[in-house]
């Protein structure tokens, strides 16, 4: 998984995702680190916000565009 890739890339903290997500910060560290899987919904969410896929954030495609969205996550 390339997650805390692409937040470091982006000059993000963990602090700040965590609070974006509204969980711990340690819950976020250990999501990067593999220690704990990332629910599907956080993980649909973090896609948002890096403006990214889910497919590229597990590691599963080195494309970085993201595919079009359905208009249920368009604005947010």
């Amino acid at each position: 998984m390339r997650l805390k890739d692409i937040r470091e890339d982006k000059d993000i903290t963990q602090k700040t995702l965590s609070e974006y997500l509204n969980i711990r910060q340690n819950t976020y560290s250990q999501y990067e680190t593999g220690q704990r899987q990332i629910p599907i919904e956080t993980l649909i969410k973090l896609a948002v916000y890096f403006d990214t896929s889910t497919d590229y954030i597990l590691g599963l495609t080195d494309i970085p565009e993201k595919y079009p969205r359905c208009e249920k996550y368009n604005n947010q």
